[in-house]
């Protein structure tokens, strides 16, 4: 609606001017801070009137301190229904910056309605700062001096100084909500919150996110480690007789990812400082067993551990800001197709890879690499993490162990007894391939007591009673019987065995051999004629 002069003069004069409060609120509890005090004109014909319609207008014209003591008389006079340590924030015009009796002003009111001080926030925008730096140096003094906080409001919406940070001891950093609505939609956005947040805390100050409306934009400022949050989704401005009502609501809503006890006095990660927590992730980092490394989506080195820097045999700066193809040309022909996929968003893992040796004379190793996309907050992919695992002791122990199989295979096919393994009971679990060689029958159809199809039908009975007894009694085993072979003729085997034991005692398996002794008992029946 338009208003002009004279119904702002008129505004003021009949007392139209009221108070509302928005809440501010802790993003990782969900619970409420405190509220943001804002202008509202309770227009007798218009109804409700927001600021932009009539604060303007007030400025130029001189009356903008006397607006703010009409809205904060009745803001600090409807406190004593907030209850501690809940605050208040109130915003003070640029115009209002020239006046060095502002923090008189705001003492004797908040005096008036019994406000304390230690729980006001003075919030100021960047361009109350313009070449108007050292007037307000003196009333930031003061108001310091009186206990009050200090705001940056709507930052990044002006020049955005860091020489004003550097100048004003400020408390909180405000983050415009032009781009907190637009951060779920726009990277732009979403980087400049990241860049605004990260600020913040490097300086050791609170950040708030004002303009918050949906959970996505909660939760994605939850995960940039944004401290406050005000806007919509918490709630409207309300008029002082709501305050009652507004402390006493349930948290607001909080992802259950980022739940938090806080009942055992420990300080959660969202709750360290930012250095705190890159300095425990660089020890993790290059404590790590494993080389690791992080690529930008050109390629080029963004970290890399003193481990994998080992490995490729250059020391890390030689590597931050230079491409993988640049760093270890003669790998990088294999990974590439790797590191494309993953930049697609492919994650990769176990890829085994030989690396030749860096320099004459030594041997090369043998790596396993995985490769995992890197996601910012809205799932774009925004480099690839490398992991390097040197598995070349592996890979010869492995290499050593099949050559020692492979020697023992060959001896074990040159033996001319044929090895068996049987369990507790007396079922068949292994024989070696001359079995089937010899009766035509699969290492599958021997398996249990299958093996006894070839026995000759005179010996089976025998055998098997005689296997149970030695079975039973934990003897070794000694027996001889008759196969058919594949030559339809019937042979003599004599199958010989011992039990493995555990700690116990108990039985747990037999190992023994089977030999043909064919040749033995035709010598032994020729020899038992001819005595004869």
């Amino acid at each position: 609606m338009l208003v002009d002069l004279i119904d702002v003069r008129r505004a003021i004069d009949n007392d139209e001017l009221e108070p509302c409060f928005q809440p501010v609120v802790e993003l990782h509890t969900g619970l409420l801070a405190g509220f943001e005090v804002l202008a509202r004109w309770k227009h007798p014909q218009h109804g409700l009137v927001l600021p932009e319609n009539f604060i303007s207008l007030a400025e130029e014209n001189g009356m903008i301190g006397l607006l703010m003591q009409r809205i904060l008389r009745k803001a600090f006079l409807s406190t004593p229904v907030l209850p501690a340590p809940l605050e208040l924030s109130v915003n003070v015009s640029p115009a209002q910056l020239h006046d060095l009796s502002l923090p008189s002003q705001i003492s004797k009111l908040a005096e008036e309605g019994g406000f304390p001080l230690e729980r006001l926030s003075v919030e100021i925008t960047e361009s109350g700062l313009i070449n108007n730096l050292e007037r307000v140096k003196k009333i930031v003094r003061k108001l310091k001096n009186m206990g009050c906080k200090l705001d940056l409001d709507d930052f990044g919406t002006g020049y955005s100084s860091l020489r004003y940070l550097q100048a004003i001891p400020f408390d909180v950093l405000k983050i415009d909500r032009s781009f907190v609505i637009s951060m779920t939609d726009k990277r732009e956005s979403r980087k400049i919150v990241a860049a605004i947040i990260g600020l913040g805390h490097s300086l050791d100050l609170i950040t708030v996110a004002e303009g918050v409306e949906t959970e996505e934009q909660a939760e994605m400022l939850l995960r940039l480690d944004c401290k406050m949050g005000q806007g919509w989704l918490y709630g409207r401005p309300l008029p002082a007789g709501r305050i009652p009502q507004m402390v006493e609501t349930e948290p607001w809503m909080r992802p259950a990812s980022y739940s938090m006890d806080g009942n055992d006095g420990t300080v959660s990660s969202l709750e360290a400082l930012p250095a705190q927590r890159l300095s425990q992730l660089q020890a993790i980092y290059d404590g790590a067993p494993v080389g690791l490394c992080f690529l930008d989506c050109n390629l080029r080195y963004v970290s890399i551990n003193q481990r994998l820097a080992d490995m490729s045999g250059a020391p890390v700066a030689a590597y931050l800001g230079r491409k993988v193809e640049e760093m270890v040309p003669q790998v990088f022909p294999a990974v590439e197709q790797y590191l494309r996929r993953a930049l697609k968003g492919e994650a990769i893992h176990g890829v085994e890879f030989f690396r030749p040796a860096n320099d004459p004379g030594e041997r090369g190793a043998t790596n396993l690499l995985s490769y995992q996309p890197a996601l910012d907050e809205a799932g774009e992919v925004i480099g690839v993490s490398v992991v390097v695992t040197d598995i070349t002791e592996r890979k010869r122990a492995e290499d050593a162990l099949r050559e020692s199989e492979e020697h023992l295979r060959r001896m074990v096919d040159l033996n001319p007894e044929i090895p068996w393994a049987m369990d507790s009971e007396g079922n068949n679990l292994d024989v070696n391939s001359r079995w089937a060689e010899l009766t035509g029958l699969t290492k599958e159809q021997t398996h249990n007591l299958g093996w006894l199809a070839v026995l000759h039908p005179e010996d089976a009975e025998g055998t098997m009673k005689k296997l149970r007894e030695e079975l039973r009694a934990g003897k070794p085993i000694d027996i001889e019987y008759r196969v058919k072979s594949v030559d339809r003729g019937w042979r003599w085997m004599r199958l010989r065995g011992t039990p493995s034991t555990e700690s116990s005692g108990k039985i747990v398996r037999w190992y023994g051999s089977v030999e043909d002794i064919e040749d033995r008992k035709r010598m032994e029946e020729a020899l038992r004629k001819n005595r004869a």
